[in-house]
C-alpha cells in the first residue's frame, strides 16, 4: 500500500521535480532523506525542508497526505 504526498521543489531544485509531484507516491516509512536520494538531489542542495508548512529535518517520516517543500540554500543579506 502506497501513500501520496504533495511535493514542491523551489528555485534551482525545480529541475528535479518529477511527474505527478502533486500526487507523489511513497512507501510507508519513507523519510525526507529517502525522497531527496530517490530524486537524485545532491545533499548539499536540499537545505530547507518544510512539511505541512513546519520546518523539519531529513530524518522526518512522511505521512500520507503530507505537503513536502524543499528549498536550496538561501543567500542574500
Amino acid at each position: 500500500m502506497s501513500h501520496h504526498i504533495t511535493l514542491k521543489l523551489f528555485a534551482t531544485l525545480r529541475s528535479y521535480i518529477p511527474p505527478q509531484a502533486d500526487h507523489f507516491a511513497i512507501a510507508p516509512g519513507t523519510t525526507v532523506a529517502d525522497v531527496i536520494r530517490d530524486l537524485n538531489i545532491p545533499e548539499k542542495d536540499a537545505k530547507l525542508i518544510f512539511i505541512n508548512s513546519v520546518r523539519k529535518d531529513r530524518d522526518t517520516l512522511l505521512q500520507d497526505g503530507d505537503r513536502l517543500g524543499i528549498f536550496p540554500p538561501v543567500g542574500g543579506g
